[in-house]
């Protein structure tokens, strides 16, 4: 198992309408093989930093999901990310 998450950063003037164009993706990925969780939202402080956390069994199953990636304008809307894999050793109860 692994986590994908970090942040994107887009004009804040259209952060709504980026976040708006990914909820059909995020509803495909929550129903995808071997996805565990999904999410993409507004960052409650920065206003062009958009939150990404993804959960995820095998690195097949997420490279089948993704598939040709995102759009072309959701590309274009990124000026920035810092978005990172992690290998999950153990998962236990906080």
């Amino acid at each position: 198992m692994f986590i994908v998450a970090g942040s994107l950063y887009v004009d804040p003037d259209g952060r709504d309408a980026y976040l708006a164009s990914c909820v059909e993706t995020v509803r495909q990925a929550r129903s995808a093989p071997g996805c565990i969780d999904f999410a993409v939202s507004a960052d409650l402080i920065e206003p062009g930093r958009i939150n990404v956390y993804e959960r995820w069994e095998t690195d097949e199953q997420l490279l089948a999901f993704r598939g040709s990636g995102p759009s072309e304008e959701q590309t274009v809307a990124i000026l920035g990310a810092e978005v990172h894999r992690y290998r999950i050793s153990g998962v236990e109860a906080p």
